[in-house]
């Protein structure tokens, strides 16, 4: 076994698996419930932001979500695969043409909503089958 394979296999033993990752992107609106630890007491808490940088790869792989308290910008750095993030859900999905989302810190207001990405699709269902409205009639 070569340098390079055993420290690839130590990383993967640190890797959460892939389905407690949902899939997400730049501009997406997360949940991500963090475990707080207050002496012997655990609690979890609820963090819900813009998702506005993806960075590294692997073990390394971090999220930074911003959002707005009492007109104060806050972001945080969270590592995606750390044991003290219990939870990320998607909560609602956006268009964003860029990688990272940096610009948002210099807009107040409605400039700084971004764009849904169900826009036009409100007829398509979740399971991807028409509604009887939509279903071809039979003569």
């Amino acid at each position: 076994m070569n340098q390079q394979q055993f420290v690839e296999d130590a990383v993967a033993k640190q890797l959460k698996p892939a389905k407690d990752i949902p899939e997400f992107t730049i501009g997406d609106t997360l949940n991500v419930h963090v475990r707080i630890v207050e002496g012997d007491k655990e609690r979890i808490q609820v963090f819900q932001g813009v998702l506005i940088a993806q960075k590294g790869r692997g073990s390394n792989r971090t999220i930074t979500v911003r959002r707005i308290v009492a007109n104060e910008g806050v972001e945080r750095v969270f590592p995606l695969h750390s044991p003290r993030i219990a939870q990320i859900e998607v909560v609602r999905r956006s268009d964003a043409r860029r990688a990272k989302l940096f610009y948002l810190r210099n807009r107040a207001g409605k400039s700084r909503r971004l764009r849904d990405q169900r826009r036009g699709l409100k007829h398509i269902q979740d399971d991807g089958v028409a509604t009887e409205a939509e279903a071809p009639q039979s003569a």
